[in-house]
């Protein structure tokens, strides 16, 4: 079966859900791009037959379906994506607040666990936004395949690197990294025992180095490094950068020249990623709390000793912090 196939059965399998979300337009699309093939085919013609006027027209006639199909295609394909990353990021946001919810939040759960169990549901919604984010990045690299064949350039490449640059590639967002530890947390509060829904995942963290792999169906693999770029350690308490970049809470804080009980929030908005420069990036950090507690679970002492470190230097930033600013009241 074509990809194009699939993805209507994907399409109409979706259009039973209670929640819509936005999708690439594969079908549409490709009906652009078939015309614009079609223009070309007669330019083609026209030339090979040596008739002037005839090549005019014809010439006139590619150039201007060329340009709507750029028009057509780049800018809603951008629209799309963004909207499909904005979904995707908001739906994978509240299905881990109720997986790691804090304080009287997690106490409601708790006790909304006793009259109904969840668990279920929150499985078969990771596998949804798991196909959701799947299929959506498949058929928005085919069309640009198929872009970049019918136009025999590399446009197509050019705009997914300008999609990754915009941090609207859905396959490089951090919350399919947590989505995914969710994925791996479920399976070791299942007593390590491996489901339909867990065949798909992996997750590599050897003393070799921390990777994070994910193997979907039709040999998608993808892989995320843990290792913290700063301190070159796995990453403890992690962060994800607006950019993407993962980091420890502590790293982060002490590149971005702001005491650990402050927080990531509290670095100014001319901070830059310590890996790609990038400014800005710390006002959309993202806390990686199921990565985390995956670490957790994985490396139980590894995580005591880098937790005992961190408070402890937690409070000696902050008695030195309080010192200076009794220092500066009273005028020494």
């Amino acid at each position: 079966m074509k990809f194009g196939e699939t993805f209507m059965e994907y399409l109409q399998g979706e259009e039973g859900s209670d929640k819509y979300c936005p999708h690439v337009e594969y079908k549409r699309l490709k009906k652009v791009l078939k015309s614009c093939r079609a223009c070309r085919s007669a330019l083609k013609e026209s030339s090979s037959n040596g008739d002037e006027d005839d090549h005019h027209q014809s010439n006139l006639c590619q150039f201007q379906p060329c340009q709507s199909c750029d028009q057509k295609f780049f800018s809603e394909l951008k629209k799309e994506a963004s909207d499909i990353a904005g979904c995707f990021s908001s739906r994978v946001r509240r299905l881990l607040q109720l997986h790691t919810a804090p304080g009287m939040q997690k106490y409601l759960v708790t006790l909304r666990h006793c009259f109904k169990n969840d668990q279920q549901a929150m499985r078969e919604e990771c596998q949804i936004l798991i196909e959701y984010a799947l299929m959506n990045a498949i058929a928005m690299q085919k069309i640009l395949k198929k872009y970049d064949k019918v136009h025999c350039s590399v446009n197509g490449r050019n705009f997914k690197s300008k999609m990754r640059a915009e941090h609207l590639e859905i396959l490089q967002s951090p919350w399919l990294i947590e989505l995914g530890a969710l994925y791996l947390n479920f399976n070791e509060s299942n007593g390590g025992k491996s489901n339909e829904i867990f065949n798909h995942f992996s997750c590599n963290l050897s003393d070799t180095g921390s990777i994070m792999t994910l193997m979907f169906p039709d040999s998608v693999k993808l892989e995320y490094d843990l290792t913290c770029p700063i301190c070159l350690d796995m990453v403890f308490n992690p962060y994800a950068l607006g950019c993407g970049h993962l980091f420890c809470k502590s790293c982060a804080c002490t590149a971005a020249s702001v005491m650990m009980f402050q927080g990531i929030k509290a670095a100014s908005n001319e901070s830059k990623c310590p890996v790609c420069r990038e400014v800005g990036t710390y006002a959309n950090a993202v806390h990686m709390m199921e990565l985390d507690l995956l670490l957790k679970k994985r490396f139980k002492q590894y995580w005591k000793e880098r937790h005992a470190s961190e408070r402890a230097e937690m409070v000696k930033q902050s008695k030195l912090y309080w010192d200076n600013q009794t220092r500066y009241v009273i005028g020494y």
